[in-house]
């Protein structure tokens, strides 16, 4: 069953359920030949980058976001933008992870952007499994809504949006989409920033959905956050015979005042909790810098789950 409204974007309501619009030059540098030639030697991490608007914003960020992942195992990149002060900082920006079930946030913007070629709203059905696939990270709701959109669709909505970096499952494999920092950032900002690949019912709609996820799986980047600003998230993990535990967390952080996101993602992690914990010390500081406590009401910051859970995605048994 569809229902349809016109653009000028007028609500509507149906006997079962209220629709969801879908409208709307570098340099060079010699090594001695024992070092160059080290067995074990480990390369140094690539620098954390960040330009700010604010004075001493982006060097505080650098130093603090550059201390947060220095001893942790694995690799680790990381993706902030403030609107406030128009800060950005980017560490590994364009490196490839597996999804696993971050890749579920884009699934639903390209059921709404899809939607929003034809003026209709979500059936009953979609908006069910939307709901499913968001807040509780459940994996057949996603398979349903990946099929139903197919590749051409998917492909498509990543067109539109500019996520020329990711690469979209093979075989129904969705939680194996190859994602970066780069790319979910360019698709937060379609959440949280008027656009035109996006209605402003649709951005709304995901980040409420985003803002009702379970409590076991409101881990990663909320931790830290103030108590001013409403948190918007979703995770995903994944363990592999390659790299490990991906484990992935995205968050929009509204009110208050501020207008920020955040994209952390991981892998060679030893377990699951290891890779929580790292994505949580850097969202901790990257927070803490773009809001600072100026009073008690502001002290308080946001503690996830002590036992964070999420979906795990259907992968080929191999890989």
């Amino acid at each position: 069953m569809t229902h349809r409204m016109s653009r000028t974007g007028r609500t509507g309501r149906t006997s079962r359920a209220t629709r969801v619009l879908a409208t709307g030059a570098g340099v060079g540098l010699l090594v001695p030949l024992a070092v160059a030639l080290a067995p074990n030697a480990v390369a140094a991490p690539p620098p954390v980058t960040c330009t700010s608007d604010k004075a001493g914003l982006a060097a505080k960020l650098q130093k603090d976001i550059a201390a947060a992942v220095a001893k942790r195992k694995g690799t680790m990149a990381v993706g902030v933008y403030d609107r406030t002060t128009n800060t950005t900082c980017t560490l590994r920006g364009s490196s490839a992870y597996d999804s696993a079930s971050v890749v579920k946030v884009t699934v639903l913007a390209a059921l709404l952007w899809d939607a929003k070629k034809t003026d209709r709203f979500l059936t009953d059905r979609e908006t069910k499994l939307a709901t499913a696939m968001i807040t509780k990270s459940d994996n057949a709701a996603t398979s349903t809504l990946w099929k139903q959109l197919g590749m051409t669709k998917i492909k498509g909505f990543l067109a539109a949006a500019k996520m020329t970096q990711t690469k979209p499952g093979a075989n129904n494999y969705w939680g194996l989409t190859q994602i970066t920092v780069r790319d979910e950032q360019r698709l937060l900002a379609l959440l949280a920033e008027k656009n035109t690949v996006l209605s402003d019912n649709a951005r709304a709609y995901v980040l409420k959905l985003m803002n009702q996820v379970v409590s076991s799986q409101r881990w990663g980047t909320p931790a830290g956050a103030p108590s001013s600003v409403k948190v918007h998230v979703k995770n995903g993990w994944l363990s592999r015979a390659t790299h490990g535990w991906r484990v992935h967390s995205v968050g929009v952080f509204q009110g208050g005042g501020r207008d920020y996101r955040i994209t952390v993602l991981t892998h060679g992690n030893p377990d699951m909790t290891y890779g929580v914990n790292s994505i949580q010390a850097v969202a901790k500081v990257i927070h803490k810098d773009l809001v600072p406590v100026t009073s008690a009401a502001s002290a308080q910051r946001y503690v996830p789950t002590s036992e964070p859970k999420e979906a795990f995605p259907a992968v080929p048994p191999a890989g």
